[in-house]
Formats: structure tokens, sequence, C-alpha cells
């Protein structure tokens, strides 16, 4: 674990170390051109508090959360949804580079229209009977995970004149405490809407925008079965995968 030189003392005298705080890999609270953080960013000037024992120890995040078909996200119904079945798989690490092993690995997806299953999401296109669009899965010893999904859609969200978000699945990490919970997207690469998708393009360096790409895995490929990407996500450190608040998240499946 990376501390920062200010590590404090509780008042019982119990040393508590500090996680590094974030490098400039994340996009600014407002960004011009995604319209909305305008009326949610900031208006203060943020005030960092320091890292208590709550804070810097691990969440309790059993095997025991997780159901059997919960990873399988073609599975959990009666029939297999509509599309193009794919394996994404990687690794889960910390700023010093080793695995992060079991820890709670979420994604949050549209279905292979470009369609959530939200009530705020009315579009004109299909709703899959047999596609829920969520899953969950604890990583191995090794910090590896594994889902199986379909591949999602574009779609429209009006922030923009015909303004239409990459195909992308979202995943939520906690990693080894909760000050490590990262929020982030996945794109696949040779999408042609990066040119005009703000939060792509929020994030200030290029070369961070890189660790959101996944890779096609060809050997991880199933054959006659699923096409496979491999995504390694870096928790904290210099080489973080970008994330995004919560408030983002909500305001783009919505």
């Amino acid at each position: 674990m990376s501390t920062t030189p200010d590590a404090a003392r509780t008042p019982s005298g119990l040393y508590v170390p500090g996680y590094v705080r974030d490098h400039d890999t994340h996009p600014p609270l407002d960004h011009p051109g995604y319209l909305s953080t305008e009326l949610r960013h900031p208006r203060r000037p943020l005030t960092l508090l320091p890292h208590t024992l709550t804070e810097v120890t691990a969440p309790v995040l059993g095997e025991d959360r997780v159901g059997a078909l919960d990873h399988d996200l073609t599975r959990q119904h009666d029939e297999e949804p509509q599309g193009q079945r794919i394996i994404v798989h990687g690794q889960v690490r910390d700023s010093d580079g080793a695995a992060v092993p079991h820890t709670l690995v979420e994604i949050w997806q549209a279905n292979a229209g470009g369609r959530y299953r939200h009530t705020a999401d009315n579009w004109p296109a299909p709703l899959d009977p047999h596609f829920t669009g969520v899953g969950r899965a604890m990583t191995d010893a090794e910090g590896r995970y594994r889902f199986v999904t379909v591949r999602p859609g574009a779609y429209p969200w009006k922030n923009h004149r015909n303004a239409w978000r990459p195909a992308h699945i979202h995943f939520s990490l906690f990693g080894r405490a909760f000050t490590q919970r990262l929020v982030t997207q996945m794109y696949f690469p040779d999408d042609p809407l990066f040119f005009q998708d703000p939060m792509w393009n929020s994030v200030p360096d290029p070369r961070a925008r890189e660790r959101m790409l996944a890779r096609f895995d060809y050997d991880a490929t199933e054959p006659e079965w699923a096409l496979a990407y491999r995504w390694d996500i870096v928790l904290r450190g210099r080489e973080q995968t970008p994330f995004e608040s919560d408030e983002e998240i909500l305001e783009d499946d919505e």
C-alpha cells in the first residue's frame, strides 16, 4: 500500500497510513463538453479529509454474496439474450503493481440494441426480456476476474446534436479499502464514436484514455462460442484507470 507523507495518528495513538492522492489521470469535475457537469460540479474549493482506520481497512465482501451465475449475464434468464456473446476478463492491480485478490467487481451495461433496463431509458430500441445487464464477480487469488455477456450497443443521450455514446461497460471495484473504490467505463477498440464522446475526451492525458480501452484477446476466444476482450484495471497510482463520479454514472444511465 502506498502512503502519503502526512499519515495521521488517531486519538488513541494508532498510526493510520493514508493512500497517495490521485494524479492527473481523471477528468475535471466541470467539463464544457459534458453539459450536465455545469450544473453538478462543486462551486467551492474541495477540502481533503485525512484517512481514518475505517477508510484504509479492507471491505468485507465475501464470495457468499456472489451467486453462481452472477458473472454470466447470458445465463441469468430462461433463454439467452440477443447479441454477440463476448468474454471480458483481466486482472485487478494496485498502485505497486501487485494483484488484488478476492475483491468485488461489478458491471452494468446496455443490451445489444443500446438500451438499459431502466425506467428512464425510453428511446425506441427494444428491451431484451432475457438480459438484465448487471453482473458481479470476485477476483481470484491472482486478482483475475471474468465475465460472459453480450457486446453492448451504442445509444443516443442528447448531450449535443446527434450525440451517441460509444459501446461501453460500466465497472465498479472496491479494491483493498473503501477509499480505493473505482467506478469507470471499459471501451472497445476501433469504435467510430470516440471523436464526439465527452466522457472519453474529458480525460486529459491521452495515455490515460488508452487505459480505458480493452484489447481483443484471440487466445481467450472460445471457438464457435464467444469472442474475448482483456481489460486490466489499476486501482491507484500513476497508472491508475480513470474513474468517474457517482453523479456522472446516474446522469449517463438515466
